[in-house]
């Protein structure tokens, strides 16, 4: 198996999500009205946004590593 470069594949997870997240905002926009609080297939469209936002929000995040200081 080729070894890939991490950036590489973070690069292309992020794409894969934007599309994700485009494709579910543009349900939820062609949404059928009136949507009623026990939406059950609304609501499900709802929580994944909210899941690719978040690993979206995860995968641009800085992350700190703390290194051992030598006494």
């Amino acid at each position: 198996m080729e070894r890939q470069n991490p950036s590489a594949i973070i690069r292309a997870a992020r794409q894969h999500l934007m599309h994700a997240r485009d494709a579910l905002d543009a349900e939820i926009h062609g949404y059928p009205t009136p949507i009623s609080g026990c939406d059950a297939q609304y609501n499900h469209l709802l929580a994944e946004r909210r899941r690719v936002h978040g690993a979206l929000r995860v995968l641009e995040e800085e992350i700190h590593i703390p290194t051992p200081r030598a006494p």
